[in-house]
């Protein structure tokens, strides 16, 4: 599968930071919020070349989607994508019970994982778990460090997607490191777990 378009959904400071490093790899990259494409005019002149405003369903439409919005908000996506199948989507999300005025909180799902419970409200699509354990601050820096590549960690339960993803973040700069699937590898990466806001870089 080759990757050439990058759709992000969500314009927060991770999403633009995610926007940054893929217009540097190459990639042509589209952004999208609620609020729709007008409300984007400032961010996306900001970005420069290579970065578009769109609509969501647009943003979908990618090769690959970035979903980068709160949490609890995932389910509204359905409202303008209703059918996820064929998607691969990097979900980067916390499960912060509340986002405003700041993230606070947890969304306590039991035994399911915040990216299963993810991938379950966008049906059909193919997920990846990932950038939600670092910080916004190491997301937007330079991966490339004199003393290695900011690692970045990422979950999944399809071979494929897991192969394309670690692709797509080699290029970005980071060091991809596969933890397993959403479930094993999801509760380390979610909030509380044991790579949760770990940040460490790969030598060589």
């Amino acid at each position: 599968m080759t990757i050439t378009t990058i759709g992000i959904i969500g314009s927060g400071e991770v999403a633009q930071a995610l926007a940054r490093h893929a217009l540097g790899a190459g990639y042509a990259v589209s952004l999208s919020n609620s609020r729709g494409p007008d409300s984007l005019a400032a961010t996306i002149a900001a970005l420069g070349d290579g970065a578009h405003a769109v609509t969501v369903p647009e943003a979908a439409a990618a090769d690959l989607v970035i979903v980068a919005v709160p949490f609890v908000k995932v389910p509204d996506l359905t409202a303008t994508v209703p059918d996820w199948s064929g998607r691969l989507v990097v979900d980067v999300t916390n499960q912060f019970a509340e986002y405003q005025p700041t993230y606070s909180g947890f969304v306590d799902l039991g035994e399911e994982t915040g990216s299963e419970w993810v991938a379950r409200h966008l049906p059909g699509a193919t997920v990846v778990k990932a950038f939600n354990t670092l910080y916004a601050s190491y997301i937007a820096a330079n991966p490339r460090h004199s003393a290695g590549r900011q690692i970045v960690f990422y979950a999944g339960d399809d071979e494929q997607a897991r192969t394309v993803f670690h692709r797509f973040a080699g290029k970005l700069g980071f060091a991809p490191v596969a933890v397993g699937g959403l479930r094993d590898g999801g509760r380390l990466m979610q909030l509380g777990g044991s790579l949760s806001a770990v940040h460490a870089l790969r030598q060589g």
